[in-house]
Protein backbone atom coordinates (compact mmCIF):
# COMPACT_ATOMS: atom_id res chain seq x y z
CA UNK A 1 0.00 0.00 0.00
CA UNK A 2 2.95 2.35 0.64
CA UNK A 3 5.56 1.32 -1.93
CA UNK A 4 6.49 4.92 -2.73
CA UNK A 5 6.60 6.84 0.54
CA UNK A 6 9.08 9.35 -0.87
CA UNK A 7 6.76 10.23 -3.73
CA UNK A 8 3.86 10.64 -1.35
CA UNK A 9 5.97 12.82 0.96
CA UNK A 10 7.12 14.96 -1.96
CA UNK A 11 3.54 15.32 -3.13
CA UNK A 12 2.43 16.38 0.35
CA UNK A 13 5.28 18.88 0.63
CA UNK A 14 4.45 20.26 -2.81
CA UNK A 15 0.80 20.70 -1.83
CA UNK A 16 1.73 22.44 1.41
CA UNK A 17 4.19 24.70 -0.42
CA UNK A 18 1.55 25.53 -3.05
CA UNK A 19 -1.01 26.33 -0.35
CA UNK A 20 1.41 28.52 1.61
CA UNK A 21 2.44 30.35 -1.56
CA UNK A 22 -1.19 30.93 -2.45
CA UNK A 23 -1.95 32.21 1.03
CA UNK A 24 1.06 34.52 0.91
CA UNK A 25 -0.04 35.82 -2.49
CA UNK A 26 -3.53 36.43 -1.15
CA UNK A 27 -2.06 38.24 1.84
CA UNK A 28 0.10 40.31 -0.49
CA UNK A 29 -2.91 41.22 -2.62
CA UNK A 30 -4.87 42.12 0.51
CA UNK A 31 -1.96 44.25 1.68
CA UNK A 32 -2.15 46.18 -1.58
CA UNK A 33 -5.70 47.18 -0.78
CA UNK A 34 -5.80 50.45 1.12
CA UNK A 35 -7.31 50.32 4.59
CA UNK A 36 -8.80 53.82 4.38
CA UNK A 37 -9.73 56.13 1.53
CA UNK A 38 -7.18 58.88 0.79
CA UNK A 39 -9.73 61.65 1.33
CA UNK A 40 -13.35 62.37 0.56
CA UNK A 41 -15.45 62.29 -2.60
CA UNK A 42 -18.92 63.76 -3.07
CA UNK A 43 -21.28 63.60 -6.04
CA UNK A 44 -24.46 65.66 -5.96
CA UNK A 45 -26.92 67.27 -8.33
CA UNK A 46 -25.56 70.81 -7.84
CA UNK A 47 -22.03 72.23 -7.56
CA UNK A 48 -22.97 74.45 -4.59
CA UNK A 49 -24.18 71.40 -2.64
CA UNK A 50 -21.03 69.41 -3.43
CA UNK A 51 -18.89 72.35 -2.27
CA UNK A 52 -20.93 72.68 0.94
CA UNK A 53 -20.23 69.03 1.74
CA UNK A 54 -16.51 69.37 1.07
CA UNK A 55 -16.44 72.46 3.29
CA UNK A 56 -17.86 70.38 6.15
CA UNK A 57 -15.02 67.89 5.65
CA UNK A 58 -12.43 70.71 5.63
CA UNK A 59 -13.82 71.97 8.93
CA UNK A 60 -13.24 68.61 10.60
CA UNK A 61 -16.53 66.92 9.89
CA UNK A 62 -17.18 63.42 8.62
CA UNK A 63 -19.37 62.07 5.83
CA UNK A 64 -22.47 62.44 8.00
CA UNK A 65 -21.77 66.12 8.63
CA UNK A 66 -21.17 66.52 4.91
CA UNK A 67 -24.51 64.82 4.25
CA UNK A 68 -26.29 67.42 6.39
CA UNK A 69 -24.57 70.23 4.48
CA UNK A 70 -25.26 68.71 1.05
CA UNK A 71 -28.88 67.84 1.87
CA UNK A 72 -29.72 71.28 3.23
CA UNK A 73 -28.02 73.06 0.33
CA UNK A 74 -29.89 70.95 -2.22
CA UNK A 75 -33.07 71.89 -0.34
CA UNK A 76 -32.24 75.53 -1.13
CA UNK A 77 -30.90 75.34 -4.68
CA UNK A 78 -33.14 72.52 -5.98
CA UNK A 79 -36.67 73.39 -4.82
CA UNK A 80 -37.82 71.74 -8.03
CA UNK A 81 -36.55 68.42 -6.63
CA UNK A 82 -36.35 68.48 -2.83
CA UNK A 83 -36.59 70.68 0.23
CA UNK A 84 -37.13 70.80 3.98
CA UNK A 85 -40.83 70.52 3.21
CA UNK A 86 -40.19 66.99 1.93
CA UNK A 87 -38.40 63.84 3.04
CA UNK A 88 -35.88 61.19 2.08
CA UNK A 89 -33.88 58.08 2.86
CA UNK A 90 -30.30 58.26 4.21
CA UNK A 91 -28.33 55.01 3.87
CA UNK A 92 -25.30 55.15 6.18
CA UNK A 93 -22.14 53.06 6.67
CA UNK A 94 -19.92 53.61 9.71
CA UNK A 95 -16.32 53.06 8.62
CA UNK A 96 -15.11 52.29 12.14
CA UNK A 97 -17.70 49.71 13.21
CA UNK A 98 -19.01 48.53 9.84
CA UNK A 99 -22.56 49.21 11.03
CA UNK A 100 -25.08 50.10 8.35
CA UNK A 101 -28.45 51.71 8.87
CA UNK A 102 -31.11 53.51 6.88
CA UNK A 103 -32.52 56.68 8.38
CA UNK A 104 -36.12 56.80 7.18
CA UNK A 105 -37.25 60.42 6.91
CA UNK A 106 -40.25 59.67 4.71
CA UNK A 107 -43.23 61.96 5.16
CA UNK A 108 -46.25 60.73 7.14
CA UNK A 109 -49.97 61.01 6.47
CA UNK A 110 -51.96 63.56 8.49
CA UNK A 111 -54.89 62.18 10.44
CA UNK A 112 -57.43 63.82 8.11
CA UNK A 113 -55.90 62.29 4.98
CA UNK A 114 -58.14 59.26 4.54
CA UNK A 115 -58.64 57.68 1.13
CA UNK A 116 -62.19 59.09 0.94
CA UNK A 117 -60.81 62.62 1.21
CA UNK A 118 -59.22 62.23 -2.24
CA UNK A 119 -62.26 61.09 -4.18
CA UNK A 120 -64.25 63.33 -6.48
CA UNK A 121 -68.05 63.49 -6.59
CA UNK A 122 -68.17 60.55 -9.00
CA UNK A 123 -66.02 58.39 -6.69
CA UNK A 124 -62.91 58.67 -8.85
CA UNK A 125 -59.49 59.88 -7.75
CA UNK A 126 -59.28 63.67 -7.51
CA UNK A 127 -55.81 64.15 -8.99
CA UNK A 128 -55.79 67.88 -8.35
CA UNK A 129 -56.27 67.33 -4.62
CA UNK A 130 -53.72 64.48 -4.44
CA UNK A 131 -51.03 66.31 -6.43
CA UNK A 132 -51.50 70.02 -5.64
CA UNK A 133 -51.96 72.18 -2.58
CA UNK A 134 -52.41 71.44 1.13
CA UNK A 135 -54.19 68.08 0.88
CA UNK A 136 -51.37 66.63 -1.21
CA UNK A 137 -48.74 67.23 1.50
CA UNK A 138 -47.53 64.79 4.13
CA UNK A 139 -45.82 65.88 7.37
CA UNK A 140 -42.22 66.71 6.31
CA UNK A 141 -39.36 64.49 7.46
CA UNK A 142 -36.17 66.07 6.09
CA UNK A 143 -35.58 68.60 8.91
CA UNK A 144 -35.80 65.81 11.50
CA UNK A 145 -33.31 63.77 9.50
CA UNK A 146 -30.79 66.63 9.44
CA UNK A 147 -31.03 66.96 13.22
CA UNK A 148 -30.77 63.19 13.69
CA UNK A 149 -27.69 62.81 11.48
CA UNK A 150 -25.96 65.75 13.10
CA UNK A 151 -26.56 64.78 16.72
CA UNK A 152 -26.12 61.00 16.44
CA UNK A 153 -23.49 60.56 13.72
CA UNK A 154 -21.82 63.89 13.01
CA UNK A 155 -19.11 65.88 14.78
CA UNK A 156 -20.02 69.42 13.83
CA UNK A 157 -22.88 71.54 15.21
CA UNK A 158 -25.85 72.25 12.98
CA UNK A 159 -24.86 75.93 12.97
CA UNK A 160 -21.74 74.92 11.04
CA UNK A 161 -23.20 72.37 8.64
CA UNK A 162 -26.30 74.45 7.83
CA UNK A 163 -24.31 77.67 7.37
CA UNK A 164 -23.80 77.27 3.58
CA UNK A 165 -27.51 76.58 2.99
CA UNK A 166 -28.51 79.56 5.16
CA UNK A 167 -26.08 81.87 3.35
CA UNK A 168 -27.19 80.72 -0.12
CA UNK A 169 -30.87 81.04 0.79
CA UNK A 170 -30.32 84.61 2.01
CA UNK A 171 -27.83 85.84 -0.62
CA UNK A 172 -29.28 83.83 -3.49
CA UNK A 173 -27.94 81.76 -6.35
CA UNK A 174 -28.23 82.02 -10.16
CA UNK A 175 -31.39 80.51 -11.61
CA UNK A 176 -30.60 77.67 -14.02
CA UNK A 177 -32.65 76.48 -16.97
CA UNK A 178 -34.24 73.46 -15.30
CA UNK A 179 -35.47 75.61 -12.42
CA UNK A 180 -37.04 78.18 -14.73
CA UNK A 181 -38.62 75.61 -17.04
CA UNK A 182 -39.99 73.67 -14.10
CA UNK A 183 -41.64 76.77 -12.70
CA UNK A 184 -43.18 77.55 -16.08
CA UNK A 185 -44.70 74.06 -16.23
CA UNK A 186 -46.20 74.38 -12.73
CA UNK A 187 -46.97 78.09 -12.75
CA UNK A 188 -50.74 77.74 -12.81
CA UNK A 189 -50.64 75.69 -9.59
CA UNK A 190 -47.91 77.60 -7.77
CA UNK A 191 -49.50 80.99 -8.27
CA UNK A 192 -52.68 79.85 -6.55
CA UNK A 193 -50.91 80.36 -3.20
CA UNK A 194 -49.94 83.68 -1.62
CA UNK A 195 -46.87 82.18 0.09
CA UNK A 196 -45.55 80.86 -3.22
CA UNK A 197 -46.17 84.12 -5.04
CA UNK A 198 -44.28 86.02 -2.33
CA UNK A 199 -41.17 83.89 -2.97
CA UNK A 200 -41.24 83.17 -6.70
CA UNK A 201 -42.72 86.46 -7.88
CA UNK A 202 -40.79 88.63 -5.43
CA UNK A 203 -39.40 90.80 -8.24
CA UNK A 204 -42.69 90.92 -10.09
CA UNK A 205 -42.20 88.05 -12.53
CA UNK A 206 -41.26 84.33 -12.55
CA UNK A 207 -37.62 83.18 -12.12
CA UNK A 208 -35.47 83.75 -15.22
CA UNK A 209 -32.24 81.99 -16.14
CA UNK A 210 -29.25 83.87 -14.74
CA UNK A 211 -31.07 86.10 -12.26
CA UNK A 212 -30.38 85.71 -8.53
CA UNK A 213 -33.05 83.82 -6.62
CA UNK A 214 -33.25 84.65 -2.90
CA UNK A 215 -35.28 82.96 -0.16
CA UNK A 216 -34.89 85.04 3.04
CA UNK A 217 -37.78 83.37 4.89
CA UNK A 218 -36.30 79.93 4.19
CA UNK A 219 -32.96 81.21 5.50
CA UNK A 220 -34.66 82.23 8.76
CA UNK A 221 -36.37 78.84 9.07
CA UNK A 222 -33.01 77.09 8.58
CA UNK A 223 -31.48 79.38 11.23
CA UNK A 224 -34.16 78.29 13.70
CA UNK A 225 -33.43 74.66 12.84
CA UNK A 226 -29.70 75.29 13.39
CA UNK A 227 -30.27 77.03 16.73
CA UNK A 228 -33.07 74.94 18.23
CA UNK A 229 -32.77 71.60 16.46
CA UNK A 230 -35.99 69.59 16.16
CA UNK A 231 -38.05 72.18 18.06
CA UNK A 232 -36.93 74.87 15.65
CA UNK A 233 -39.09 73.29 12.94
CA UNK A 234 -41.62 70.94 14.51
CA UNK A 235 -42.60 73.13 17.48
CA UNK A 236 -42.79 76.83 18.08
CA UNK A 237 -43.12 79.58 15.48
CA UNK A 238 -42.39 77.54 12.34
CA UNK A 239 -44.75 74.71 13.31
CA UNK A 240 -47.50 77.18 14.15
CA UNK A 241 -47.14 78.85 10.75
CA UNK A 242 -47.12 75.46 8.98
CA UNK A 243 -50.38 74.39 10.61
CA UNK A 244 -52.03 77.79 10.15
CA UNK A 245 -50.91 78.05 6.53
CA UNK A 246 -52.11 74.59 5.56
CA UNK A 247 -55.45 75.04 7.28
CA UNK A 248 -55.98 78.51 5.80
CA UNK A 249 -55.82 76.91 2.32
CA UNK A 250 -58.40 74.28 3.26
CA UNK A 251 -56.13 71.52 4.57
CA UNK A 252 -56.33 69.84 7.99
CA UNK A 253 -53.13 69.63 10.01
CA UNK A 254 -52.72 69.75 13.78
CA UNK A 255 -49.82 70.97 15.90
CA UNK A 256 -49.79 67.61 17.66
CA UNK A 257 -49.16 65.54 14.53
CA UNK A 258 -46.41 67.92 13.37
CA UNK A 259 -44.68 67.75 16.75
CA UNK A 260 -44.99 63.95 16.89
CA UNK A 261 -43.05 63.36 13.66
CA UNK A 262 -39.88 61.28 14.13
CA UNK A 263 -37.37 59.59 11.88
CA UNK A 264 -36.96 55.82 12.06
CA UNK A 265 -33.78 53.82 11.85
CA UNK A 266 -34.31 50.70 9.79
CA UNK A 267 -32.11 47.71 9.05
CA UNK A 268 -31.02 47.80 5.40
CA UNK A 269 -31.60 44.92 3.01
CA UNK A 270 -28.58 42.84 2.02
CA UNK A 271 -28.00 40.36 -0.79
CA UNK A 272 -25.28 39.35 -3.25
CA UNK A 273 -24.97 39.60 -7.00
CA UNK A 274 -21.97 37.93 -8.55
CA UNK A 275 -19.00 39.06 -6.46
CA UNK A 276 -20.81 42.13 -5.12
CA UNK A 277 -22.29 42.62 -1.69
CA UNK A 278 -25.31 44.88 -2.07
CA UNK A 279 -26.78 46.97 0.76
CA UNK A 280 -29.94 48.86 -0.06
CA UNK A 281 -33.13 50.48 1.18
CA UNK A 282 -35.82 48.45 3.02
CA UNK A 283 -39.55 49.23 3.09
CA UNK A 284 -41.21 51.72 3.00
CA UNK A 285 -38.89 51.91 0.02
CA UNK A 286 -39.94 49.50 -2.70
CA UNK A 287 -36.57 49.90 -4.40
CA UNK A 288 -34.45 47.53 -2.36
CA UNK A 289 -36.75 44.54 -2.68
CA UNK A 290 -37.28 45.18 -6.40
CA UNK A 291 -33.53 45.54 -6.91
CA UNK A 292 -32.87 42.24 -5.12
CA UNK A 293 -35.53 40.47 -7.17
CA UNK A 294 -34.26 41.79 -10.49
CA UNK A 295 -30.59 41.07 -9.84
CA UNK A 296 -31.29 37.60 -8.43
CA UNK A 297 -33.42 36.78 -11.46
CA UNK A 298 -30.63 38.00 -13.76
CA UNK A 299 -27.96 36.06 -11.87
CA UNK A 300 -29.08 32.96 -13.78
CA UNK A 301 -27.60 34.30 -17.02
CA UNK A 302 -24.21 35.59 -18.16
CA UNK A 303 -25.36 38.96 -19.47
CA UNK A 304 -21.87 39.90 -20.67
CA UNK A 305 -21.91 37.25 -23.39
CA UNK A 306 -25.32 38.14 -24.80
CA UNK A 307 -26.23 40.24 -27.79
CA UNK A 308 -27.84 43.54 -26.81
CA UNK A 309 -31.40 42.64 -27.77
CA UNK A 310 -31.51 39.50 -25.63
CA UNK A 311 -29.78 41.25 -22.73
CA UNK A 312 -32.38 44.04 -22.80
CA UNK A 313 -35.17 41.48 -23.12
CA UNK A 314 -34.09 39.61 -19.98
CA UNK A 315 -33.50 42.79 -18.00
CA UNK A 316 -36.97 44.03 -18.97
CA UNK A 317 -38.57 40.74 -17.97
CA UNK A 318 -36.91 40.99 -14.54
CA UNK A 319 -38.25 44.55 -14.22
CA UNK A 320 -41.75 43.41 -15.18
CA UNK A 321 -41.87 40.79 -12.43
CA UNK A 322 -40.39 42.99 -9.72
CA UNK A 323 -42.85 45.80 -10.39
CA UNK A 324 -45.76 43.40 -10.34
CA UNK A 325 -44.79 42.35 -6.80
CA UNK A 326 -44.22 45.99 -5.84
CA UNK A 327 -47.81 46.77 -6.74
CA UNK A 328 -49.35 43.94 -4.74
CA UNK A 329 -47.22 43.42 -1.64
CA UNK A 330 -45.33 46.53 -0.59
CA UNK A 331 -46.21 49.28 1.90
CA UNK A 332 -45.16 50.77 5.24
CA UNK A 333 -43.86 47.84 7.35
CA UNK A 334 -45.15 49.54 10.50
CA UNK A 335 -48.70 49.11 9.20
CA UNK A 336 -48.68 46.04 6.92
CA UNK A 337 -46.91 42.71 6.86
CA UNK A 338 -44.47 42.94 3.95
CA UNK A 339 -43.23 39.45 2.97
CA UNK A 340 -39.60 40.62 2.70
CA UNK A 341 -37.99 37.21 3.26
CA UNK A 342 -40.07 35.53 0.58
CA UNK A 343 -39.70 38.29 -1.98
CA UNK A 344 -35.91 38.31 -1.51
CA UNK A 345 -35.48 34.53 -1.42
CA UNK A 346 -33.20 33.31 -4.25
CA UNK A 347 -35.52 30.34 -4.70
CA UNK A 348 -38.42 32.72 -5.31
CA UNK A 349 -36.27 34.55 -7.85
CA UNK A 350 -35.46 31.22 -9.48
CA UNK A 351 -39.16 30.54 -9.90
CA UNK A 352 -39.67 33.95 -11.51
CA UNK A 353 -36.67 33.29 -13.77
CA UNK A 354 -38.16 30.01 -14.88
CA UNK A 355 -41.25 31.85 -16.13
CA UNK A 356 -39.20 33.95 -18.57
CA UNK A 357 -39.06 32.79 -22.17
CA UNK A 358 -35.60 33.51 -23.64
CA UNK A 359 -37.04 34.85 -26.90
CA UNK A 360 -40.58 36.05 -26.09
CA UNK A 361 -42.05 38.86 -24.03
CA UNK A 362 -44.47 38.00 -21.21
CA UNK A 363 -47.57 40.19 -21.79
CA UNK A 364 -48.76 42.21 -18.80
CA UNK A 365 -52.26 42.12 -20.30
CA UNK A 366 -53.69 44.72 -17.94
CA UNK A 367 -52.97 48.14 -19.40
CA UNK A 368 -52.48 49.45 -22.89
CA UNK A 369 -49.12 50.37 -24.33
CA UNK A 370 -49.39 53.97 -23.13
CA UNK A 371 -45.93 55.27 -22.14
CA UNK A 372 -45.23 55.51 -18.42
CA UNK A 373 -45.44 59.10 -17.13
CA UNK A 374 -42.00 60.68 -17.10
CA UNK A 375 -40.38 62.09 -13.97
CA UNK A 376 -36.80 63.26 -13.94
CA UNK A 377 -36.54 66.49 -11.97
CA UNK A 378 -38.65 65.95 -8.86
CA UNK A 379 -36.14 64.03 -6.74
CA UNK A 380 -32.43 64.34 -6.06
CA UNK A 381 -29.59 62.11 -4.92
CA UNK A 382 -26.10 62.49 -3.50
CA UNK A 383 -23.33 60.10 -2.50
CA UNK A 384 -20.36 60.56 -0.15
CA UNK A 385 -17.29 58.61 0.99
CA UNK A 386 -14.90 60.15 3.52
CA UNK A 387 -11.34 59.43 4.67
CA UNK A 388 -12.52 57.28 7.57
CA UNK A 389 -14.43 54.91 5.32
CA UNK A 390 -17.82 56.36 6.29
CA UNK A 391 -20.25 56.56 3.43
CA UNK A 392 -23.67 57.99 2.70
CA UNK A 393 -26.14 57.38 -0.11
CA UNK A 394 -29.16 59.67 0.10
CA UNK A 395 -32.25 60.21 -2.02
CA UNK A 396 -34.57 63.07 -1.04
CA UNK A 397 -37.65 64.51 -2.68
CA UNK A 398 -40.79 66.64 -2.66
CA UNK A 399 -42.37 64.23 -5.20
CA UNK A 400 -43.60 66.10 -8.31
CA UNK A 401 -42.04 69.29 -9.74
CA UNK A 402 -42.03 71.82 -6.89
CA UNK A 403 -44.03 69.38 -4.78
CA UNK A 404 -47.49 70.66 -3.88
CA UNK A 405 -46.67 74.08 -5.34
CA UNK A 406 -47.54 75.64 -1.99
CA UNK A 407 -45.06 77.66 0.07
CA UNK A 408 -46.33 78.21 3.60
CA UNK A 409 -46.40 81.98 4.28
CA UNK A 410 -43.68 83.27 6.59
CA UNK A 411 -41.58 80.09 6.42
CA UNK A 412 -40.17 79.73 2.90
CA UNK A 413 -41.09 76.03 3.19
CA UNK A 414 -42.34 74.51 -0.07
CA UNK A 415 -44.50 71.55 0.88
CA UNK A 416 -44.30 68.12 -0.74
CA UNK A 417 -47.14 66.34 -2.54
CA UNK A 418 -46.24 62.85 -1.36
CA UNK A 419 -49.81 61.85 -0.56
CA UNK A 420 -50.08 60.90 -4.25
CA UNK A 421 -47.63 58.07 -3.52
CA UNK A 422 -50.29 56.29 -1.50
CA UNK A 423 -52.81 54.02 -3.18
CA UNK A 424 -55.52 56.63 -2.69
CA UNK A 425 -57.88 54.65 -4.85
CA UNK A 426 -56.83 50.98 -5.11
CA UNK A 427 -56.01 49.89 -8.63
CA UNK A 428 -55.81 53.44 -10.03
CA UNK A 429 -52.35 54.61 -11.17
CA UNK A 430 -50.76 57.66 -9.55
CA UNK A 431 -48.85 60.46 -11.31
CA UNK A 432 -46.05 58.01 -12.23
CA UNK A 433 -48.33 55.38 -13.70
CA UNK A 434 -47.79 52.94 -10.83
CA UNK A 435 -50.63 51.72 -8.69
CA UNK A 436 -51.17 49.88 -5.45
CA UNK A 437 -53.72 48.24 -3.24
CA UNK A 438 -54.52 47.97 0.48
CA UNK A 439 -50.89 47.53 1.56
CA UNK A 440 -50.21 51.11 0.49
CA UNK A 441 -53.52 52.72 1.48
CA UNK A 442 -53.26 55.90 3.59
CA UNK A 443 -53.67 55.83 7.37
CA UNK A 444 -52.79 58.47 9.99
CA UNK A 445 -49.05 58.48 10.64
CA UNK A 446 -48.36 55.97 7.87
CA UNK A 447 -45.47 56.44 5.44
CA UNK A 448 -46.26 56.21 1.76
CA UNK A 449 -44.45 53.67 -0.43
CA UNK A 450 -41.39 55.06 -2.20
CA UNK A 451 -39.16 54.10 -5.11
CA UNK A 452 -36.08 55.80 -3.65
CA UNK A 453 -33.21 53.31 -3.72
CA UNK A 454 -29.99 54.58 -2.10
CA UNK A 455 -27.53 51.69 -2.39
CA UNK A 456 -24.00 50.54 -1.49
CA UNK A 457 -21.96 48.04 -3.52
CA UNK A 458 -18.80 46.38 -2.30
CA UNK A 459 -16.44 43.67 -3.48
CA UNK A 460 -12.82 42.82 -2.62
CA UNK A 461 -11.50 45.82 -4.51
CA UNK A 462 -14.17 48.51 -4.68
CA UNK A 463 -16.60 50.38 -2.46
CA UNK A 464 -19.43 52.25 -4.20
CA UNK A 465 -22.41 54.42 -3.28
CA UNK A 466 -25.09 54.95 -5.92
CA UNK A 467 -28.60 56.32 -6.31
CA UNK A 468 -30.82 58.41 -8.54
CA UNK A 469 -34.08 60.35 -8.89
CA UNK A 470 -36.76 59.39 -11.38
CA UNK A 471 -39.98 58.32 -9.65
CA UNK A 472 -40.64 54.65 -10.40
CA UNK A 473 -37.66 54.81 -12.78
CA UNK A 474 -35.26 55.26 -9.84
CA UNK A 475 -35.20 51.52 -9.31
CA UNK A 476 -34.32 50.68 -12.89
CA UNK A 477 -31.73 53.47 -13.07
CA UNK A 478 -29.94 51.95 -10.09
CA UNK A 479 -30.28 48.47 -11.60
CA UNK A 480 -28.65 49.57 -14.85
CA UNK A 481 -25.95 51.37 -12.86
CA UNK A 482 -25.09 48.22 -10.91
CA UNK A 483 -24.97 46.18 -14.12
CA UNK A 484 -22.65 48.85 -15.52
CA UNK A 485 -20.30 48.56 -12.57
CA UNK A 486 -20.40 44.79 -12.95
CA UNK A 487 -19.31 45.28 -16.57
CA UNK A 488 -16.27 47.23 -15.34
CA UNK A 489 -17.39 50.79 -16.10
CA UNK A 490 -16.09 53.85 -14.27
CA UNK A 491 -18.41 55.98 -12.09
CA UNK A 492 -18.74 58.64 -14.78
CA UNK A 493 -19.51 56.00 -17.42
CA UNK A 494 -22.15 54.53 -15.11
CA UNK A 495 -23.74 57.95 -14.58
CA UNK A 496 -23.91 58.46 -18.35
CA UNK A 497 -25.41 55.06 -19.25
CA UNK A 498 -28.42 55.21 -21.61
CA UNK A 499 -31.65 54.22 -19.86
CA UNK A 500 -34.63 52.01 -20.49
CA UNK A 501 -37.45 51.07 -18.15
CA UNK A 502 -40.43 48.75 -17.69
CA UNK A 503 -42.82 48.80 -14.72
CA UNK A 504 -45.28 45.96 -15.47
CA UNK A 505 -48.08 48.39 -16.24
CA UNK A 506 -48.28 49.98 -18.75
CA UNK A 507 -46.82 47.11 -20.79
CA UNK A 508 -44.22 49.20 -22.59
CA UNK A 509 -40.44 49.46 -22.70
CA UNK A 510 -39.66 53.16 -22.25
CA UNK A 511 -36.24 54.23 -23.54
CA UNK A 512 -34.38 57.48 -23.93
CA UNK A 513 -33.89 58.58 -27.52
CA UNK A 514 -30.83 56.76 -28.81
CA UNK A 515 -30.64 54.32 -25.89
CA UNK A 516 -31.69 51.42 -28.14
CA UNK A 517 -30.61 51.15 -31.76
CA UNK A 518 -33.28 50.71 -34.46
CA UNK A 519 -32.08 47.13 -34.99
CA UNK A 520 -32.44 46.28 -31.27
CA UNK A 521 -35.91 47.86 -31.20
CA UNK A 522 -36.88 45.75 -34.19
CA UNK A 523 -35.63 42.58 -32.49
CA UNK A 524 -37.45 43.41 -29.26
CA UNK A 525 -40.69 44.04 -31.13
CA UNK A 526 -40.26 40.68 -32.87
CA UNK A 527 -40.14 39.12 -29.38
CA UNK A 528 -43.49 40.73 -28.58
CA UNK A 529 -42.40 43.88 -26.74
CA UNK A 530 -43.95 47.28 -27.26
CA UNK A 531 -41.13 49.84 -27.35
CA UNK A 532 -41.30 53.59 -26.94
CA UNK A 533 -37.73 54.40 -27.99
CA UNK A 534 -37.94 58.17 -28.31
CA UNK A 535 -38.55 59.52 -24.79
CA UNK A 536 -36.72 62.58 -23.42
CA UNK A 537 -33.78 62.00 -21.09
CA UNK A 538 -34.59 61.25 -17.47
CA UNK A 539 -32.86 60.80 -14.16
CA UNK A 540 -29.88 62.42 -12.45
CA UNK A 541 -27.77 59.54 -11.17
CA UNK A 542 -24.98 60.32 -8.69
CA UNK A 543 -22.32 57.82 -7.63
CA UNK A 544 -18.93 57.66 -5.93
CA UNK A 545 -16.27 54.94 -5.79
CA UNK A 546 -13.23 54.08 -3.71
CA UNK A 547 -10.84 51.69 -5.48
CA UNK A 548 -8.92 50.00 -2.68
CA UNK A 549 -6.29 48.48 -4.97
CA UNK A 550 -5.20 51.81 -6.42
CA UNK A 551 -6.32 53.79 -3.34
CA UNK A 552 -8.14 56.30 -5.51
CA UNK A 553 -11.45 58.08 -5.21
CA UNK A 554 -13.69 59.00 -8.13
CA UNK A 555 -17.21 60.18 -8.70
CA UNK A 556 -19.79 60.22 -11.43
CA UNK A 557 -22.39 62.96 -11.82
CA UNK A 558 -25.08 62.59 -14.46
CA UNK A 559 -24.06 64.55 -17.59
CA UNK A 560 -27.76 65.11 -18.38
CA UNK A 561 -27.97 67.73 -15.59
CA UNK A 562 -25.92 70.38 -13.76
CA UNK A 563 -24.53 68.17 -10.97
CA UNK A 564 -20.91 67.87 -9.87
CA UNK A 565 -18.63 65.29 -8.27
CA UNK A 566 -15.41 66.32 -6.56
CA UNK A 567 -12.58 64.75 -4.57
CA UNK A 568 -10.84 66.26 -1.55
CA UNK A 569 -7.49 64.59 -0.88
CA UNK A 570 -6.35 65.18 2.66
CA UNK A 571 -4.16 63.40 5.17
CA UNK A 572 -6.51 64.80 7.80
CA UNK A 573 -9.25 62.53 6.42
CA UNK A 574 -7.34 59.50 7.74
CA UNK A 575 -8.16 59.53 11.43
Amino acid sequence: MTRHPRRILVLILWCVTWWVAGAQAADANAAKRAAHPPGAVIASAHALATEAGLQAIREGGNAFDAAVAVSATLAVVEPISSGIGGGGFFLLHDGKTGREVMVDARETAPEAATADAYLDKAGGLDHDRSENGPWSAGIPGLPAALVHLSTKYGRLPLRTTLAPAIRIAREGFPVYERLAKGYASRRDVMERYAGTRAVYLADGDPPKVGEIFRQPELAHTLELLADKGFDGFYRGDVAQKLVAGVNAEGGKWTAEEVASYHVKEREPLRFTYGGWKVVTAPPPSSGGIALAQMLQILSGWNLRTMDEAHRVHLVVESMRRAFRDRTIYLGDPDFVNVPVARLMDPNYAAGLRASIHPDKATPSNLFSGKPAPLEDDETTHFAIIDGEGNRVSTTQTVNLLYGSGMVVPGTGVLLNDEMDDFALRPGIPNAFGVMGFEANAPKPGKRMLSSMTPTFLENDDKVIAIGAPGGSRIITEVLLGILGYDDGLTPQQVAALPRFHHQWMPDTISAEAGALSPEVVKQLEAMGHTVNAGEPIWGNLQTVQWDRRTDTLSGGSDPRREGKSDVLLSKDARK
